[in-house]
């Protein structure tokens, strides 16, 4: 169940959303009255309440808003309890002051917004012999073994526990610990209006996390990654379990660099089933992994793990996804559909084209291309592999000369520096770069002179679509390829490897045009 915080100024404010979010089927509300201006009206606010609610009145060093006298507040909740609230919320210190009376359910409860203390059981015990129908832990989380601390607790509690951590780190324990036990999760009333640190919106909660749906049995995928607050991983992944109607939940877990071996090691306690993995894991785990495909190996890179049977295994739907697009703007049959080509010539370009026509067989439909390739991450190693495997010539630029020159090793190309990147012409563009992501959408790799109206310009980065370089490309009258073609294509073939079913490709593409387009509004 989700459990919807209110924090108002106003009782008619409060009193209106909390009948507006039973209307929309929440079943039960917490209701913040320390945010409330004026004196408290209890028969005001739980007058024909048309769903249960939480009497919650939080002092500031809790993380609320009540700066009045103490004395005043313990008066405040006991007539609550006397009016016959649903929930009263009482922290520890004053819970054996303030007994029970009537129908009303006590929550116990504990915040701390610095850590996840070592002695979590045992504030669990302490608070547990406090006359406690449920007993709620907030705390800080700062890696992801604190979520999964805080989730064993849930999992092993002998009295009903909402255990959660808050943070960026801690959002995963916000959905997760429905599937671990908790009776209900906290989320917002809206996305600006979150009442703790990572609080979730009530429309992310029911919609794309479907957390009234999760229970024991619910299967867990996520992506790994450090920042992972923008991806839109969980978005498409979570549109296509629900348009298929299956049991599953994908999540973001942020996770350090150092964290990345003990996250691995431990993340099927979560329930994990499999990950996405991308900057800046996707070449360290692949050391970290003793079963591979082939394409990780070569690339040296994986942006996928199965962890649904006894042996994790990792791969690689970066390649393919590329390559799918490239090829099928250069054609499947070795022939340039957008004529590309370095000479200017007319007749030396017809005659080279019927030379590279013949010499582009199955096995290298790209030998008449050559590509500049930004970038030596786990991306550019991904599209280099394909094009290479394609006959293409790839040089690399980097901003770290020793990056590109390892990469260009790997894969015998040639390499330029930085600065010169775009003095020549090209016939295919690719940037592996983060340059012009959000939220630095006024950057771009490559000025609008580098290349003439037949290069092909493929931006993997797919937030936004429309990155200032494919903007540059469209004005010189180039073919582009965006990053939201290739983001669905690598995460259509991951949906595949963790479910076993097709994927329904134009929901999930339709969710990243939506999600893209709420992001610049």
């Amino acid at each position: 169940m989700i459990c919807v915080s209110i924090g108002r100024g106003r009782h008619r404010e409060m009193i209106a959303e909390h009948k507006y979010l039973a209307e929309q089927g929440v079943g039960l509300i917490e209701l913040r009255v320390d945010w409330i201006m004026r004196p408290v009206n209890l028969q005001r606010l739980f007058a024909e309440r048309p769903c249960p609610a939480i009497f919650t009145c939080r002092r500031e060093n809790d993380g609320g808003k009540w700066t009045k006298p103490e004395s005043e507040r313990q008066i405040l909740l006991r007539s609550a309890i006397a009016s016959g609230v649903d929930y009263i919320d009482l922290e520890e210190d004053i819970a054996a002051s303030i007994p029970r009376y009537g129908k009303t359910k006590r929550i116990i409860s504990y915040h701390n917004f610095r850590e996840t203390p070592a002695n979590l059981e045992e504030i669990h015990r302490r608070m547990a012999t406090l006359d406690a129908d449920i007993v709620k832990l907030a705390t800080m989380a700062h890696s992801q073994h604190d979520n999964l601390r805080m989730m064993r607790l849930v999992k092993s509690a002998k009295i009903p526990t909402v255990g959660l951590c808050m943070g960026e780190v801690g959002m995963p324990s916000r959905v997760l610990c429905l599937k671990f036990g908790s009776p209900f999760s906290f989320a917002a009333f809206h996305a600006d209006r979150s009442l703790a640190p990572g609080q979730l919106s009530f429309k992310d909660m029911l919609e794309l996390y479907r957390a009234h749906k999760i229970n024991a049995d619910t299967e867990v995928y996520g992506v790994v990654a450090d920042p992972v607050a923008h991806s839109m991983s969980p978005r498409i992944h979570n549109t296509g379990f629900g348009q298929l109607g299956l049991n599953k939940v994908y999540v973001p877990f942020r996770v350090g660099r150092e964290e990345l071996p003990t996250f691995l090691a431990n993340c099927r306690e979560f329930g994990v089933k499999g990950l996405s993995v991308t900057i800046p894991h996707k070449e360290e785990a692949l050391r970290l992994l003793s079963r591979t495909d082939e394409a990780s190996e070569h690339i040296g890179a994986v942006n996928t793990i199965d962890l649904s049977g006894p042996t994790a295994i990792g791969a690689n739907t970066d390649c393919d996804a590329a390559m799918s697009a490239i090829l099928r703007v250069f054609g499947r049959d070795g022939v340039d559909k957008t004529a590309a080509t370095t000479a200017d010539n007319s007749a030396d370009n017809s005659a080279d084209k019927s030379a590279n026509k013949a010499a582009a067989t199955e096995s290298a439909p790209l030998a008449h291309v050559r590509a500049l390739i930004l970038g030596a991450g786990g991306a550019a190693r991904a599209v280099v592999y394909g094009l290479r495997k394609a006959g293409a010539a790839c040089v690399i630029a980097n901003r770290t000369p020793e990056r590109a020159a390892e990469l260009a090793r790997r894969f015998a190309c040639e390499t330029a520096s930085w600065e010169d990147r775009g003095r020549e012409r090209y016939d295919l563009v690719v940037n592996c770069t983060p340059i012009g992501m959000h939220p630095k959408v006024d950057e771009t790799p490559l000025e609008a002179r580098s290349f003439g109206p037949r290069t092909v310009v493929f931006d993997t980065i797919y937030n936004p679509e429309q990155t200032l370089l494919v903007k540059h490309a469209r004005e010189a009258g180039c073919q582009v390829i965006t990053g939201v073609d290739m983001f669905v294509a690598q995460a259509a073939r991951q949906f595949e490897i963790f479910t076993g079913q097709t994927p329904p490709v134009q929901a999930m593409r339709d969710q990243v045009m939506r999600s893209i387009s709420a992001a610049r509004s």
